[in-house]
């Protein structure tokens, strides 16, 4: 197991389980009562840990190594899943996985950010960082998806669109820009969860639903606690202090009405028990796409729209002549 700075005094404790667990198997002796005291006091200290964490450690809790990723979902959740590769303009972009799923008999497309589960996959996958050809390969699928009327699902899990030179080149903006502009009026029904990060324009890529859930210990900001950080301290040093200010956590999110839900996770993070949380989701998804199957196409979208339109708050007044003449001696 991979424990997390603020979770030390649990490592301490699984570490004398497992020593005494050693002991009793290599002397044929009874541990259980002592077994028994210690899984109590980890059971106790765990709960005071995860009781009331801050905006960092639930950042660093989303990007947990042993954390579960999109295609471990997938794999897990579809009965059978067939990926579908390249955006047919220029390549197949490792750092988002999309296809056709059968999750219990409904045919669902799902797209979603993939990280890598070692060293050598998070390099082939780029970190989880989509290129342009990430994002158009999305939009292929999704349009793949209205064209059979199969509903969407979006999973994601990004530090960030890729930020490199030839991702600029290619239109990195203009792939998101589109994305949203097409999502926006897709005929079929929109789910799309935030299971781990979820940072600025990378995230929003793939991020406009019908629906969007974030899992508990997730977050979700136009940029990094560490970003913040070094623009406005110009040091990585006051990333907790940013991440507070950021409000970027799940209930924050759901509070400001940004998102539409927040998904319990098993205590300790998904990482724990990645099996129950595949089923939550599961779950999730089915009881969320009932009602939206049952709305007319038209409907659907309006509805979409108009709850987009009400995030934010704008004050539009006609500019007069004094406005003018205001602004010109300014």
């Amino acid at each position: 197991m991979v424990f997390l700075e603020f979770e030390k005094p649990l490592e301490t404790l699984y570490e004398k389980l497992e020593k005494v667990q050693q002991v009793g198997a290599d002397g044929d002796i009874d541990v259980s009562t002592m077994v028994a005291e210690l899984e109590e006091k980890i059971k106790k200290k765990r709960k005071e840990i995860y009781k009331d964490l801050t905006g960092w450690q639930k950042v660093q809790l989303s990007r947990h190594p042993e954390r579960p990723y999109t295609l471990y979902y997938i794999e897990n959740i579809c009965k059978k899943f067939i990926e579908l590769h390249g955006d047919r303009y220029y390549n197949d972009d490792k750092a988002i996985v999309g296809g056709l799923g059968n999750i219990d008999g409904q045919t669902v497309v799902i797209v979603g950010h993939q990280k890598g589960v070692n060293t050598k996959m998070r390099q082939y996958r780029n970190f989880g960082m989509a290129n342009p050809e990430g994002y158009r390969k999305a939009l292929r699928l999704m349009k793949l998806a209205e064209r059979f009327r199969y509903p969407v699902i979006c999973l994601i899990d990004t530090p960030g669109a890729y930020p490199g030179l030839e991702a600029e080149e290619r239109g990195q903006a203009e792939a998101i820009a589109r994305n949203l502009i097409e999502m926006a009026q897709l005929e079929v029904p929109i789910l799309c969860y935030v299971i781990g990060e979820g940072a600025s324009g990378g995230a929003i890529g793939i991020g406009l639903g019908d629906r969007v859930f974030m899992m508990e210990n997730t977050w979700y900001s136009v940029i990094s606690p560490e970003s913040c950080s070094s623009i406005l301290w110009r040091s990585w040093d006051y990333k907790e202090q940013a991440a507070e200010a950021l409000k970027l956590t799940a209930d924050h999110m759901f509070d400001f009405g940004l998102i539409d839900g927040i998904i319990k996770e098993p205590l300790g993070g998904a990482h724990t028990a990645p099996e129950e949380m595949t089923k939550i989701l599961k779950r999730h998804i089915k009881k969320e796409l009932a009602p939206l199957l049952e709305m007319s196409t038209e409907a659907r979208i309006e509805a979409r729209i108009e709850k987009y339109s009400r995030m934010g708050e704008y004050d539009f007044r006609p500019s007069t002549d004094t406005d003018r003449q205001q602004g010109q001696t300014a």
